[in-house]
């Protein structure tokens, strides 16, 4: 069965773009100037790579922990929370970290029912390349809104995916759900509860 075409031209900069001087956006690997000592891990990069946060879709930095959209999403709304520092697996966080990361995640997941008025949400953490991690050296949790119906002819049949809502506007509709938790926490506190009214 041939394969139908979906334009998708917002990726249009991943394949025309100049490697060398395209902005890091996530799932993509961004190429920092060396001068500037910008290394480490896919996440890492993207998350100190200068650029502004509505051109790497992220969403919160906080103080130990971020929470941003994922480039490549498996539907409209694909979040993923990661500590700021890379590491592989839940053990190597720290307690303060671990704290956030959860916090976030109930945030994340709190945002997407609010905003996307979504039936329900994914939530799962692929820990090692066996699990089916592809960035096994940064651990993320990805929190993936679902809606009644979702895995339509498209997907099950043709084999295509289709994502009704931009990356842009996404950025746009949940961003408003994280502004109060960007704050950073004064010395010897901890990072704020995020809460939101659904």
């Amino acid at each position: 069965m041939p394969l139908d075409q979906l334009w998708a031209t917002w990726r249009s900069l991943y394949v025309t773009g100049d490697p060398e001087t395209r902005r890091a956006l996530p799932g993509q690997h961004p190429r920092p100037a060396d001068s500037d000592g910008n290394s480490g891990s896919l996440f890492e990069r993207i998350l100190n790579c200068g650029a502004p946060d509505s051109e790497t879709f992220v969403l919160h930095r906080g103080a130990g922990c971020f929470v941003i959209l994922n480039r490549f999403p498996y539907t409209s709304g694909h979040l993923m929370v990661l500590p700021n520092r890379a590491v592989a697996d839940l053990e190597q966080l720290e307690q303060a970290e671990f704290a956030e990361l959860w916090s976030l995640v109930r945030a994340g997941v709190s945002a997407l029912k609010s905003t996307l008025n979504c039936d329900g949400v994914n939530v799962g953490i692929n820990l090692g390349r066996a699990a089916g991690g592809s960035q096994t050296d940064h651990l993320h949790v990805h929190c993936v809104p679902r809606w009644v119906g979702d895995a339509n002819f498209m997907a099950v049949v043709g084999g295509s995916q289709v994502m009704p809502v931009a990356l842009e506007d996404v950025w746009q509709a949940l961003r408003p759900c994280f502004t109060d938790l960007d704050a950073p926490p004064a010395s010897g506190q901890s990072a704020p509860e995020a809460t939101f009214d659904t």
